[in-house]
Parts: structure tokens; C-alpha cells; sequence
């Protein structure tokens, strides 16, 4: 599949070949679905916390005798049914994140790519590079450009001046070649990569 390279200011530098078995397969729903549902319990944070029985400050005296109030027995007033009682199976710290072997990661990251190649979202830049810290500058290139959200693979390290022009605007991300994953490529409307992170991606998925 042949794509046209352009410049950040919208002019044609040339055409790349990309790889049909990384940029041409038919998108999987339940593939990609798989993969943010791993991305986003990876990064959930887990510090949810209620306390139990045991965790309760509070006198271990049992409240009144057995029987012959006419009450429900009661054995501690650390107990649930109790104001500033425990909580039964409450959340705990704990880590939500789960194993996915590599073989799928590296297949749904294919398929990620592919779909923003076959709906027509994929701009190839010559460079992804500022020679200035402008954000009104990039923004307007950038709107030359027709993008509006996009995540930007930029080389090896992401430029000093283009990272910083970048930062401010809304619903745009720029990351290292080596950051690139489904769930951003999935939640901009536009991948945006530079040559460089073409050749590094299809040197590393092939």
C-alpha cells in the first residue's frame, strides 16, 4: 500500500510503501477490545480500601447479655449492621492489571494500525520537527493539515521545540516511537507518524 508523505506544511514530499501485514489487515473489534481492557486495568490505581472486622477500633465487650432482652443477639458493635461498623467484603489495594501474552499485544497493535489506514486516518510527515516552541504556530499547521485530534509518533525521542509547542493543545498527543499503543491510537480520530516511526514499527512487528 503506497501513501503520500507530506511536510508539516501541507506539501507532498514523496510517496512509502507500508506493509500490507501491518498497515493492510481487516480490523478485529474483539481483538482491540481486548487490548484497552488490558490497557486501562493496568493503569488503574487499586487504592480502594474499606474496613473490616478486624481493622475496627473499638471495645471487644459484648454489647448486652445473650438473653432476655427481647433483642437480636449481638456479639460485638464492631459488627456491619452497626453505625462506624466494618464493611463485608469491602474493595481492598490490590492490582486490577492482568497477563496478555505478547504475540496478541503486538497482533491488536497491527490491527489498531490498520484501522486508522483503512478509514483513511493515517498522515505520514516527512519530519515531526519545530524550530520554534509556537503553539499558535503548530496549531495552525496543524489545521492546514486537517487535524483537529490526533496522537503524533514522533522518531526515536519526540523534539524538544515541536513536545513543547504540542502540549497545550486539546486533544493532541505526541509520544516516542517506542510509546505507541491501541488505546491512543484508538481514542484520536487522526494517527499522525513520521517516517522514521513507520520504519521502526515495521521493523518491529514484522
Amino acid at each position: 500500500m503506497k501513501v503520500p508523505v507530506q511536510t508539516l506544511d501541507n506539501k507532498k514530499s514523496g510517496e512509502i510503501e507500508l506493509d500490507d501485514s501491518i498497515f493492510g489487515l481487516k480490523p478485529r473489534g474483539d481483538l482491540l477490545h481486548r487490548i484497552v481492557n488490558w490497557q486501562l486495568a493496568k493503569r488503574r490505581a487499586g487504592t480502594h480500601k474499606t474496613k473490616g472486622v478486624s481493622e475496627i477500633s473499638g471495645t471487644t465487650k459484648k454489647p448486652f447479655k445473650q438473653k432476655g432482652t427481647g433483642r437480636a443477639r449481638q456479639g460485638s458493635l464492631r459488627s456491619p449492621q452497626n453505625r462506624g461498623g466494618a464493611r463485608i467484603f469491602g474493595p481492598v489495594v490490590r492490582d486490577h492489571g492482568f497477563d496478555l501474552p505478547k504475540k496478541v499485544r503486538r497482533l491488536a497493535l497491527r490491527h489498531a494500525l490498520s484501522s486508522k489506514a483503512a478509514d483513511g486516518k493515517l498522515i505520514v510527515l516527512d519530519k515531526v520537527e519545530a524550530k520554534a516552541p509556537k503553539t499558535k504556530d503548530l496549531a495552525g499547521r496543524l489545521q492546514a493539515l486537517g487535524v483537529t485530534s490526533a496522537v503524533i509518533v514522533s522518531g526515536e525521542i519526540v523534539d524538544t521545540a515541536f513536545g513543547l509547542a504540542a502540549r497545550n493543545l486539546p486533544r493532541i498527543d505526541v509520544l516516542p516511537q517506542q510509546g505507541i499503543n491501541v488505546y491512543d491510537i484508538l481514542r484520536h480520530e487522526t494517527l499522525v507518524l513520521s517516517r522514521d516511526a513507520v520504519e521502526h514499527l515495521e521493523a518491529r512487528l514484522k
